[in-house]
């Protein structure tokens, strides 16, 4: 993370927005949007995945555009793998961090990846054996993603001790962190900050930095803050809100990025996100994706009159 900001924000629209809708973003409008993003400040994006083109056609252009990204001074590009395949191509290039989630509930990782938690261990280690073969200055951030965490929309409850021993076994296997997802909607408050104790007593406070949340029952701001209290300083968002899980059914709806650095902002937290700069980005968004739906509180009331972030007063 930046060392002149408080909470970093991760949007992840690119990726988990755009592989859950239908209509396909033209390679120059998705080029025009993490240009406008990383010009209002936006520290690390994710950018996309690589995955097979015919699985999702979405994210066929998903090398153009990390070449695209990765000629912005200062930002983080970020991309989702699902496996070896997938992991060589994020290497080949140049990602800076390369996140392989590891659904907890197994069914939904079958699902999701056609793959078992063994199978995905040995997918890791295949993935950590080719990063260790580049130069030290030239290797990714292999960040092993916990999806599923707090529950799964085809197999119900995921208990904490299984999301604790697949955050071991993803460090054991060779990731230099883990984030922990509500891929389905299903946490709380209460529930995000006792995983989050559990997760980061077993792997350690700085293996565990990052939360993926999701806004499926209204929980996501509550939730962030909850996660933010226990040490939580990366949060993944959405612009618009735009996104889901295309494998696990009903969980629609990604925490919206400009209602979430408006309330980091409002508490007085630096995020080094512009706001005007910031609704420009969503303006691309908008022209580039007419018939999609965007959400948003702070977009639709603006900024309050004679707004100031929250100073403590000794």
């Amino acid at each position: 993370m930046k060392h002149d900001i408080d909470i970093e924000v991760s949007e992840v629209g690119p990726r988990d927005g755009l592989q859950s809708i239908k209509t396909i973003m033209p390679t120059e409008d998705k080029k025009a949007w993490v240009s406008a993003l990383a010009a209002a400040g936006m520290p690390e994006i994710e950018v996309g995945s690589f995955v097979s083109p015919k699985l999702l056609p979405q994210m066929a252009d998903t090398a153009e555009i990390v070449a695209h990204a990765l000629t912005i001074p200062g930002l983080a590009v970020a991309v989702l793998v699902p496996n070896v395949r997938g992991g060589k191509a994020a290497i080949e290039a140049g990602a800076h961090k390369i996140t392989i989630p590891l659904s907890c509930s197994e069914t939904h990782s079958v699902r999701n990846v056609n793959r078992t938690h063994e199978q995905m261990y040995e997918e890791v280690r295949g993935i950590v054996a080719m990063i260790k073969d580049l130069p030290a200055d030239k290797r990714p951030v292999l960040e092993g993603g916990l999806s599923t965490a707090f529950g799964c929309t085809l197999e119900g409850e995921v208990p904490e001790r299984k999301v604790v021993e697949v955050a071991e076994k993803l460090m054991e296997a060779g990731c230099d962190e883990v984030g922990i997802s509500d891929t389905t909607g299903f946490g709380n408050p209460a529930t995000v900050k006792s995983l989050i104790r559990k997760v980061q007593a077993a792997v350690g406070k700085e293996a565990c930095t990052g939360i993926h949340l999701h806004n499926t029952r209204g929980l996501g701001l509550a939730n962030a803050l909850a996660a933010m209290e226990e040490g939580i300083t990366t949060i993944d968002s959405s612009m618009g809100g735009i996104g889901g899980c295309p494998t696990a059914p009903g969980a629609s709806g990604n925490i919206v990025t400009e209602d979430l650095v408006f309330m980091l902002d409002s508490m007085g937290l630096k995020t080094g996100i512009d706001f005007d700069k910031m609704f420009e980005a969503r303006r691309v968004v908008q022209a580039a994706l007419p018939d999609e739906p965007l959400y948003g509180f702070t977009p639709d009331a603006g900024i309050p009159l004679g707004y100031k972030p929250f100073k403590a007063v000794a």
